[in-house]
């Protein structure tokens, strides 16, 4: 068994929540595969697919709420050193409501609250969100970890992960002893993973804020999962954002994939998105407006420099990646976009 550079052993035992989603499920299936990890725990409330079960390997699953006292016991029973709060990751797919809100804010206050009381806890791995800084027009051109939003979430899940982190945070201070890693991940693309991006995206006309040119970072999903296996295997303390490389506009994303923009105020993107989508994955809320309206751009020095993790996909990559292979059909052809520009560019030579 080898140590990491700071000189302390790498996890012996480790519990990963949310093991039913796929960055839960998906890690707990690179850590069984470890063989210096001695034990791997898989928690959820719902039990994963057959598929996901069987990648799990020498993994146990316990099917438990979290917002009970049973995450106490479990803990305690397989003298857990390590947990990775994955839970939050419900966000990309499900609806928020109070019954949400519940399982995100009150989970997590007993997840924390576990880790507090067991004397094997060594490090609490979170994954939380950049949507935790918002999205304005004054915002700076680069959020780093330190720098406060200009108008912080008060509602939905950006509000679920504030206090969410802050619970983590509280643990910390308390517990100077154990290391607490929280991951802020930018928008999450990848051929296997469902989000609200992925699925605002995939529209064969996508409707966008009018006159605006947002910005945007995308973390491919086989980064995502690396880097909480990162914060896993290392001990790294602290608040890391967590993104690739480059920034992407949303005229460029739509493009890409084939797609067209459909200018509206920005008060119809949430309405137009439900109806364009039909069904599946819910619409953009309207807490997601500001974000689609202004964009968002991680300073990510802290990922490389203190994490010491360096993601494989650019934004660009990334985006391509998912445009290649996340099943989304394009409207209009890259052939058809490429004789479009050409015809600019002669047009424009012949008025110089």
């Amino acid at each position: 068994m080898t140590e990491d550079r700071s000189g302390e052993q790498p996890p012996r035992s480790v519990l990963v929540t949310g093991a039913s989603t796929f960055l839960g499920g998906y890690l707990v299936t690179r850590l069984a595969a470890n063989p210096d990890i001695e034990r791997v725990v898989a928690v959820d409330s719902r039990v994963p697919t057959k598929v996901l079960m069987r990648r799990m390997g020498r993994a146990d699953f316990l099917r438990l709420d979290i917002r009970r006292p049973a995450i106490a016991k479990a803990i305690a029973s397989y003298d857990v050193d390590t947990l990775v709060h994955a839970a939050p990751s419900i966000l990309d797919s499900v609806e928020h409501t109070a019954a949400i809100k519940e399982l995100n804010v009150v989970g997590t206050m007993q997840v924390c609250a576990a880790c507090q009381r067991s004397p094997s806890v060594r490090r609490l791995v979170l994954r939380s969100s950049a949507m935790v800084y918002g999205a304005g027009p004054s915002d700076p051109g680069f959020f780093s970890e330190g720098t406060p939003a200009r108008k912080e979430p008060r509602r939905g899940y950006g509000r679920d992960l504030i206090d969410m982190e802050g619970y983590a945070r509280g643990l910390a201070r308390r517990r100077q002893d154990i290391d607490v890693s929280i991951l802020r991940f930018q928008s999450i693309l990848g051929p296997r993973i469902r989000t609200r991006m992925s699925a605002y995206l995939s529209l064969p006309v996508v409707p966008t804020a009018f006159g605006r040119q947002p910005r945007f970072q995308f973390l491919h999903e086989e980064d995502a999962l690396a880097a909480l296996e990162h914060a896993t295997l290392n001990r790294r303390p602290g608040t890391f954002n967590i993104a690739g490389d480059g920034v992407v506009t949303l005229s460029q994303s739509v493009y890409r994939a084939g797609h067209l923009k459909l200018p509206v105020p920005a008060g119809l993107i949430s309405p137009l998105t439900g109806v364009l989508q039909g069904g599946g994955l819910p619409g953009i809320r309207s807490e997601n407006t500001s974000y689609l309206s202004y964009g968002r751009v991680l300073d990510t020095t802290r990922m490389r420099t203190e994490l010491g993790f360096v993601p494989r996909y650019s934004s660009l990559e990334t985006l391509d990646d998912f445009i290649e292979r996340g099943g989304s059909e394009p409207v209009i052809s890259s052939d058809t976009w490429r004789a479009l520009e050409h015809q600019a560019v002669a047009a424009a030579t012949r008025l110089q």
